[in-house]
C-alpha cells in the first residue's frame, strides 16, 4: 500500500475544496452576509490540512487499483467531513450529524435534505449547497486527474474508482486528457442551461443553483416549493437537461468526433430513452385526471420521470399523491437509474440489459445445453469478467439495501418511508414516498439512521466496492 501517495492525493481534494470554498465566499459578499467569513475561515482550515499533505512528495508516485479505490473512499468521506463546516460554524445547520448528511447528499448529488425551511439559509449557503452536486455529479478525483499528472498513468484507477458504469474506459489514449474531455463537455452544457434558464427569467443566482443541481443530478431545491413555481419554461428546459445529464458522455464525444455510426450503436443510450418514453406514457395515461389537460399531465409525467431516473430528484408536484401504478413505476425508475458514464444514479441501464440478457442466455443454455451462447453488448462479446462484475455489483446492492433497510427500521417508522429512503439514498434519488416524500424530508429520522443513510450515499455513489475495500484486511497490508 502506497500509503504517501494515498496522502497527497487526500491533500490535493482538500486543496480543492479550499478553492470552491472562493465561489459561495463571492456569493457571501456579493449579498452582503457575515457568512463570508465562515467560508474563509473553512478554505483555511482546508488548506492548513491539505498544504502540508501535499508538500510531502511521495518517492514512489505509481497508484494501482488497491491505491485508487482507498484514495477515492476517503477523498469522499474527506470531501463530505470539511465541506459540512460551513453549514456547522454559520449555525445555518447546527447539528454535526445534519451539516454531514446535507454535504455528502449534495457532493454524492443525493439531493435527500434534512432542512424543513429551506429559504432560511443564506444565499451564500444555498449556493454552496447546490455547487457540492456539480463537484460531486463529475468527481472531484476526475477534475484532479484533469488538472495534474498524478502518476504517470496510473490515476487511470482514480476515473475507474469514481466513475459510475459496468466498465470505465479512455476515450484518448491519454488519462489526463480523457478527464479534460468529461470536464469539458460537462461544463459547455452547464453553462448552456445557465444561459437558456436566464433567458426564461431567472436572476443568476436561480440559474445557476438549478443548474448545478441539473447537471450533477443532484436536485437541491432553493424553494420550500421544489420547482412548482417556476414557469413551464423553465420547467421544461430542466427536464430536457436532466434527460441529457443522464446519457453516457462517451456518447456526446462520439458525436462530437463525427462518429455518428459508433454514437448511435450505443445500446444503453436507445434502452435509456426507450424507458423514458415508456415510463411517461404510462404515468400520462394513470394521471390524466388530476392534471387541467394534457398538456400539463404530459409536462408533469416527463419532469418527473427524468428527474427520478436520472436521481436528479427535482418535483414541479408532489407525486406521493399519484396512483399506486404511477409511483410503482417511479420506484422501479430509482433502481434503475440512468446511463454509465453520466452523472446520474442508480444500478444503471447498461447492467439492467446485461442482467436480462444474462438471463436470456440461462435460459437458452437450459434449452439447448450444448449450445454456446455468448452475452452482447452493442454488438461485442462480453467478457466473463464483465458480466460476472455485474452480477456481483447486483448482488452486493441488495445485501446492502437490505442491511440499511433493517438498520433504520429501529426508528420505527412506516415501511413506506423507509425502503423509499433507502432506495433514494443507495441509488443517490433525493426524495422517496410517504415521510419522505418530494414534499418532505429525512428529518424525521434519529442521528444514528442518519449516518447510515450518509454511509448508503457514498456507498451508491462510488459503486459500493470502494467503500467495502476500506473494510478488507489485505488492503492494508503492504
Amino acid at each position: 500500500m502506497n500509503y504517501k501517495m494515498i496522502s497527497h492525493v487526500l491533500g490535493c481534494v482538500l486543496n480543492i475544496e479550499a478553492a470552491a470554498m472562493v465561489l459561495p465566499f463571492v456569493c457571501a459578499a456579493l449579498y452582503d452576509e457575515p457568512a463570508k467569513w465562515t467560508f474563509l475561515m473553512c478554505a483555511v482550515l482546508c488548506l492548513i490540512v491539505g498544504i502540508p499533505l501535499v508538500l510531502v512528495k511521495p518517492r514512489n508516485k505509481t497508484m494501482f487499483a488497491k491505491e485508487g479505490f482507498v484514495s477515492v473512499a476517503l477523498s469522499w468521506i474527506v470531501l463530505s467531513v470539511f465541506g459540512a463546516l460551513p453549514f456547522v460554524i454559520s449555525k445555518s445547520i447546527p447539528s454535526f450529524v445534519d451539516a454531514v448528511f446535507e454535504t455528502a447528499s449534495g457532493f454524492t448529488t443525493t439531493g435527500a435534505s434534512i432542512l424543513t425551511d429551506v429559504e432560511a439559509l443564506p444565499k451564500s449557503m444555498l449556493f454552496w449547497r447546490s455547487f457540492t452536486h456539480w463537484i460531486g455529479g463529475m468527481g472531484v478525483l476526475v477534475f484532479l486527474v484533469a488538472l495534474l499528472p498524478l502518476s504517470g498513468g496510473n490515476n487511470f484507477y482514480l476515473i475507474k474508482a469514481e466513475s459510475p458504469g459496468y466498465s470505465v474506459g479512455k476515450l484518448v489514449p491519454r488519462v489526463r486528457s480523457t478527464a479534460k474531455i468529461l470536464y469539458g463537455i460537462y461544463f459547455a452544457f452547464t453553462c448552456l442551461e445557465i444561459v437558456l434558464l436566464k433567458i426564461g427569467g431567472l436572476d443568476w443566482f436561480s440559474a445557476l443553483t438549478l443548474s448545478f443541481g441539473t447537471a450533477g443530478t443532484g436536485g437541491f431545491a432553493i424553494l420550500n416549493s421544489g420547482l412548482s413555481e417556476y414557469s413551464s419554461y423553465v420547467q421544461v428546459v430542466i427536464t430536457i437537461f436532466m434527460t441529457i445529464f443522464g446519457i453516457d458522455f462517451s456518447f456526446y464525444y462520439l458525436m462530437l468526433m463525427r462518429r455518428i455510426k459508433s454514437a448511435f450503436k450505443q445500446e444503453e443510450v436507445w434502452v435509456y430513452l426507450g424507458i423514458i418514453t415508456a415510463s411517461v406514457l404510462v404515468i400520462f395515461f394513470n394521471t390524466r385526471h388530476l392534471f387541467g389537460g394534457a398538456v400539463e399531465t404530459f409536462k408533469h409525467s416527463a419532469f418527473q420521470v427524468s428527474s427520478i431516473i436520472t436521481s436528479t430528484g427535482y418535483s414541479t408536484t408532489d407525486f406521493d399523491m399519484w396512483p399506486q401504478l404511477s409511483k410503482t413505476v417511479l420506484i422501479a425508475l430509482m433502481f434503475c437509474g440512468a446511463c454509465s458514464g453520466s452523472t446520474g444514479g442508480g444500478i444503471k441501464v447498461s447492467r439492467i440489459v446485461i442482467l436480462l440478457k444474462s438471463i436470456i442466455k440461462e435460459v437458452k443454455v437450459l434449452a439447448h445445453p450444448k449450445s454456446t451462447i455468448k452475452v452482447k453488448m452493442n454488438g461485442r462479446i462480453l467478457e466473463h469478467e464483465v458480466v460476472r462484475g455485474v452480477n456481483m455489483f447486483f448482488m452486493a446492492y441488495m445485501f446492502i439495501f437490505v442491511g440499511v433497510l433493517i438498520a433504520i427500521s429501529i426508528d420505527n417508522l412506516d415501511f413506506t418511508t423507509n425502503f423509499t429512503a433507502v432506495v433514494a439514498t443507495l441509488s443517490n434519488i433525493g426524495p422517496g414516498l410517504s415521510q419522505v416524500g418530494p414534499m418532505c424530508n429525512f428529518a424525521v429520522f434519529s442521528d444514528f439512521s442518519k449516518l447510515v443513510l450518509t454511509a448508503a450515499m457514498l456507498i451508491g455513489r462510488l459503486e459500493i466496492f470502494p467503500i467495502l475495500v476500506l473494510f478488507s484486511k489485505n488492503t492494508w497490508k503492504r
